[in-house]
């Protein structure tokens, strides 16, 4: 071990100026070029996805209509892009290839309003520098395409049409040491086939194809032709939908709902995922800044904060959000992976992306199923009116009358007591059958509660109410088969946003003044934030003021939440206000209490209520925002079609 140690420090001369004892001092130079590269790819190139993102953003920004990726080993043997963009000059391959050369920017304007995927010149420098790299590309004016071999320079004519392919082997063949933190192949295509996928949702206008091992792993066509009008909103985003359910599914499309709102400088569009479609893991979270992937946390937040009161538990849940801005606005050259971004207003962009989607979710999904329900009955009447089926068709059985006798009935009146079904006129059409007596003889709905009392009763997006369980759920009745609801959570979401409207319109919440101020040591930061959001404080009916430069005390709390902990209630308000905007603390400390309101002031479980109340909360349901989900994110009703119901029956089997 000593010899060891001795040959270790005598490996390099000792600074006859450094101190006894101290470390050898090493002098000041400059590193090697390649090993710059090769500290750069550290940071541009973590892994084979990493290198396939760069590749694909220079695709894209060369104008490509198509662009193919072709890995071998999960892309540790071989990355290939191959796009039909404007290709390189054959001049400029040499060029394309040294640190910080690119032809995106030229000056520091083009720097603070960068409009491409990339800008920094240095991908190709720092791939090439832990890899063996070549670079194959044709422009439309010259006669053959030229191969460029990074290792050694070689510059020599190939057979190639318009646009460029790079070929990366053996990534990391020259650090080992980072070879060796690389996945499985499995693992790796996996996050190059997620790399691809990110680019092919924000450009449906640019066809994807990921070949592995010599097969087709994902393919995505183009679904806006070339020739299409970008700018129509309508064009896009149809051409955008379909992309979204090509890459995600048809059942993202179909449970989610359009997102779009200009606020301001602002544009958001996408489509959120309803409350129903959470998943348990945050990986079908897309959010794109003109048309780059990225993660914010301000967007994140601004997302997540729209679901606050309609998600249950710790569920995740799913969109694709685009957000325009003035590129000047936004500061892309954050990160060297350029998967972060820096806003110059970022309360601007949070409230746009926050509002957008609150409006996008308050819809109720009853009302879609009602314009689903109409669509599907004018199919049947045209079908209906087209084929004109010659059945004879038979009244509603009369209503059994069991008129209380001492005898009972005699058998000779039999046929008075269930009556006697008399064919009808053939008519074109099957007329609807006559409503069950239950409903005929019902009073009509209160009129405070009879919302839609006008239109037809299959008209009604919930149905129509016919029984009451176990005091807890409401059947009814609708065009489409029979609809559950938990007759509490339902209720409770009404409530609560009456009271969140009613807070709107500029009320105080009532605040209850405490007999024995509660004291407690807090921090400075605490102390500081009680004195500064004062007023708003005094919004959410909390009086928290300095009792000694380390003591804070609680002298008010809302009303409602007399019965509660006061010091751990002021404790996590004033903790919101030291991490968010003072608005943002407001409303979501607000919603919180009003939703405790909303608990104790809904309906209860085990209470009868009549086929009127039932029917009127139905109404109410159909009108009132976010009404699928109660305030803790449960849903409020469930729908079993008829065709489900034929299923559990084995009907049409």
């Amino acid at each position: 071990m000593g010899g060891t140690y001795n040959r270790r420090v005598t490996a390099l001369p000792p600074d006859p100026a450094a101190p006894s004892g101290s470390t050898p001092r090493r002098p000041i130079r400059d590193l090697p070029d390649e090993l710059i590269s090769q500290i750069a790819a550290g940071e541009v190139v973590e892994r084979p996805a990493s290198a396939v993102r760069e590749l694909v953003d220079n695709a894209l920004d060369a104008g490509a209509t198509q662009v193919t990726v072709r890995l071998l080993a999960g892309g540790v043997r071989l990355i290939a892009v191959e796009d039909d963009g404007m290709g390189i000059p054959r001049d400029e391959l040499p060029i394309a290839l040294r640190r910080h050369a690119t032809s995106k920017i030229g000056n520091l304007h083009d720097l603070e309003s960068v409009a491409t995927m990339g800008f920094r010149g240095e991908a190709l420098a720092a791939i090439a520098s832990v890899s063996e790299m070549a670079l194959l590309s044709r422009t439309a004016q010259q006669a053959s395409a030229f191969m460029l071999d990074a290792r050694s320079g070689e510059l020599r004519p190939a057979a190639r049409s318009q646009g460029t392919t790079v070929e990366v082997k053996e990534l990391f063949f020259s650090t080992p040491a980072r070879r060796k933190f690389l996945k499985t192949d499995a693992t790796e295509l996996a996050h190059c086939v997620e790399a691809v996928r990110r680019h092919a949702l924000a450009r449906p206008d640019v066809g994807f194809a990921i070949w592995h091992e010599g097969k087709l792993v994902e393919q995505w066509r183009a679904t806006m032709a070339p020739d299409a009008n970008a700018g129509d909103d309508a064009v896009r985003q149809q051409a955008l939908e379909r992309r979204l359910a090509d890459v995600l599914g048809e059942d993202f499309l179909r449970d989610s709902v359009p997102v779009r709102l200009r606020l301001g400088a602002v544009t958001v569009t996408g489509r959120a995922g309803l409350p129903d479609a959470a998943r348990s893991r945050a990986d079908q979270q897309f959010c794109y800044v003109n048309g780059r992937f990225v993660r914010d946390k301000v967007l994140a937040h601004a997302a997540r904060s729209a679901y606050e009161d309609v998600l249950h538990g710790q569920k995740q849940p799913v969109y694709a959000l685009y957000v325009q801005i003035d590129p000047q606005r936004v500061d892309v050259n954050v990160h060297p992976t350029k998967i972060e971004v820096r806003f110059r207003d970022s309360r601007e962009v949070h409230q746009a992306v926050r509002h957008a989607v609150e409006n996008a979710l308050a819809a109720p999904r009853a009302q879609a199923l009602a314009a689903v329900s109409v669509a599907a009955a004018a199919v049947s009447t045209v079908d209906s009116d087209r084929k004109q089926p010659q059945i004879p068709t038979w009244q509603a059985q009369a209503a059994i009358r069991f008129e209380e006798r001492a005898g009972g009935h005699k058998v000779s009146e039999l046929q008075a007591l269930w009556g006697t079904p008399t064919p009808a006129p053939q008519q074109p059409a099957m007329p609807v059958a006559a409503p069950p007596p239950a409903a005929a003889e019902a009073p009509p709905f209160p009129a405070a509660a009879s919302v839609a009392a006008a239109p037809a009763e299959g008209a009604w997006p919930l149905g129509r109410a016919v029984a009451q369980i176990h005091g807890v759920y409401i059947l009814a009745e609708s065009a489409q088969g029979l609809v559950v609801v938990d007759m509490h959570a339902a209720h409770e979401r009404i409530v609560y946003e009456r009271l969140k409207a009613q807070v709107d319109q500029g009320t105080r919440l009532a605040s209850q003044p405490l007999l024995i101020p509660a004291t407690f040591a807090a921090t400075p930061e605490e102390v500081a934030t009680a004195e500064s959001h004062a007023d708003t404080l005094a919004l959410l009916g909390l009086e928290v003021v300095p009792f000694s430069p380390r003591t804070l005390a609680v002298r008010a709390v809302p009303t409602t939440l007399a019965q509660g902990n006061p010091v751990e209630l002021a404790r996590s308000v004033l903790a919101e206000l030291g991490q968010h905007d003072a608005s943002t603390v407001v409303q979501r400390a607000r919603n919180e209490i009003l939703a405790t309101m909303a608990c104790h002031g809904a309906v209860r479980a085990n209470r009868k209520l009549t086929i009127d109340e039932m029917n009127a909360l139905l109404r109410q349901m159909e009108v009132t925002e976010r009404s699928d989900q109660c305030n803790h994110g449960r849903p409020t009703w469930r729908q079993l079609t008829m065709k489900e119901l034929d299923a559990l029956f084995l009907r049409g089997r």
